[in-house]
């Protein structure tokens, strides 16, 4: 299960309503890159064929079935502070995250 915190669904349904598409939903997936191995992508999108969509207090979290694995478990947060704004990854099968929180290696290499 992924979750999203309270600040995460508020951020997000406020991005769906200034962009009038009440269809879309977060989409998140992980990819090879970043300075730590994996990164994070995360862009707002409809739901396709194969896709996990995790409903959570009327918005969509949309996840690629291949990066399922790799995101079980985390939380998405939303912060706005002196380190930065944006949604912010707890994931708990990162042993380490680089500085900026965009990328990760998992516990187990995933190839």
């Amino acid at each position: 299960m992924i979750l999203l915190s309270d600040p995460a669904v508020r951020h997000l349904q406020d991005l769906l309503r200034e962009k009038g598409v009440s269809d879309k939903g977060l989409r998140i997936f992980v990819e090879k890159g970043g300075c730590a191995g994996w990164q994070y992508v995360m862009n707002i999108d409809a739901a396709h064929e194969g896709d996990e969509v995790i409903e959570q207090k009327g918005v969509q979290l949309i996840v690629s079935q291949e990066s399922l694995a790799q995101l079980h478990g985390s939380t998405i947060d939303y912060c706005d502070d002196l380190t930065g704004t944006g949604f912010r990854i707890h994931n708990p099968n990162a042993v380490r995250s680089c500085g900026c929180g965009t990328s990760f290696e998992p516990a187990v290499s995933q190839g």
